[in-house]
């Protein structure tokens, strides 16, 4: 595994933890990392991890909210 040194302004408060769930978060949102993978990079469980997704707006089924809502409340045709 790699490291990489990120510089951040002053006032943002984030701790490294922190930082790590994002990126994990927004990598596996972007399909560079599985589930497992991100989960394991910030050493939560798959169900911990996926409740971390939520708080960036991150879906587990791969879609926006928007999308969800779009999908669910336009009528069919049957």
């Amino acid at each position: 595994m790699r490291t990489v040194t990120l510089k951040l302004p002053d006032n943002i408060e984030l701790n490294e933890k922190e930082i790590s769930i994002m990126l994990s978060a927004q990598l596996y949102n972007l399909g560079k990392m599985s589930l497992g993978q991100a989960a394991n990079h910030v050493d939560l469980n798959k169900a911990a991890f996926i409740n971390e997704l939520g708080k960036y707006n991150v879906s587990v089924f791969g879609e926006t909210l928007e999308e969800l809502e779009q999908e669910f409340l336009t009528p069919r045709k049957l």
